[in-house]
């Protein structure tokens, strides 16, 4: 699941973005869903009726029935701030967790071994 808090012109840009996509083919539809997902976390299928095409009134409808909430840019900018911490600080911790259990290597551990082993076996 994705966001459901924008500001206005987050919401004015991906109407734009959803004009777009009803525009295009198929490959292009693709990519602008991408750029949805990942520069604004809006999920289409968040929001739509299944097998429904979702544009800009649909976005709108979204906005009135309080689906999606328009919030001023500090607001969104803080909670932004929040999910990046919050998404650093679990993948970090998912990391750690594989480190530990042997599934991944600690690259910086080892990265630190072999520079400690070079400048000991350098003449």
């Amino acid at each position: 699941m994705g966001r459901n808090k924008f500001s206005q012109k987050e919401i004015t840009e991906i109407g734009k973005l959803l004009r777009m996509k009803n525009a295009v083919n198929r490959g292009k539809q693709k990519l602008i869903r991408h750029q949805l997902r990942v520069d604004y976390e809006f999920n289409i299928s968040d929001f739509n009726e299944p097998g429904k095409a979702f544009g800009e009134e649909e976005l709108a409808d979204a906005v009135k029935r309080g689906a999606i909430q328009i919030l001023d840019d500090a607001t969104i900018e803080a909670m932004k701030v929040k999910r990046a911490r919050d998404k650093a600080r679990d993948e970090a911790a998912r990391q750690q967790e594989a480190i530990a259990s042997g599934e991944a290597t600690d690259w910086e551990k080892a990265l630190k071994e072999w520079q400690d082993w070079e400048n000991n076996n350098i003449s």
